[in-house]
């Protein structure tokens, strides 16, 4: 059985619209932002519509056996400025977790940039009913933001905040 999960998370960041874009398509920048746990990396990016990332490590958490984690999106969407659609695949020991739908859109706002984030997922291998399973995903997705918010500074990251919503769906 699939389970699928929706969630949203709304940030305003302090930099114009064109800055958080960048982040977004700069493969340089994105580095300072987004990458997989763990040792032993590696890292592809070709931000364009029918491009992706492709994205591999090795993890090991407190008295667990490594995991090798592996991530592979496709942009099936992109406005420059205003909208980026993509989906990826999360794969832990050649084992397909989940598949999302990704739709990040930017807005303009007096001092900065409003960013909502917008995930909809199909867990086809999950933890018990899965519950656990959307807590990490969606605290991951926090965590790149948190990231990503960090990664358009140039003093001392400050604490973002964050509006998360989700909608359970069997």
């Amino acid at each position: 059985m699939v389970r699928h999960d929706t969630f949203t998370i709304s940030r305003h960041l302090d930099v114009p619209p064109g800055e958080v874009f960048t982040a977004f398509a700069d493969t340089t920048i994105r580095l300072r932002w987004f990458r997989l746990p763990g040792r032993a990396a590696s890292y592809e990016h070709d931000f364009r519509v029918g491009g992706g990332e492709t994205a591999r490590s090795t993890y090991t958490g407190l008295d667990t056996a490594p995991e090798r984690l592996a991530y592979r999106s496709r942009y099936i969407d992109i406005t420059a400025v205003h909208r980026i659609i993509y989906g990826y695949e999360a794969v832990v020991d050649d084992d397909l977790r989940w598949t999302s739908l990704v739709t990040v859109q930017l807005h303009p706002e007096t001092d900065g940039t409003g960013l909502r984030w917008t995930e909809q997922a199909a867990f086809v291998r999950y933890t018990g009913d899965g519950g656990t399973d959307l807590a990490h995903l969606r605290g991951a997705s926090v965590l790149r933001l948190n990231g990503l918010d960090a990664a358009l500074r140039p003093g001392p990251p400050r604490r973002p905040t964050a509006d998360v919503r989700t909608e359970l769906r069997d």
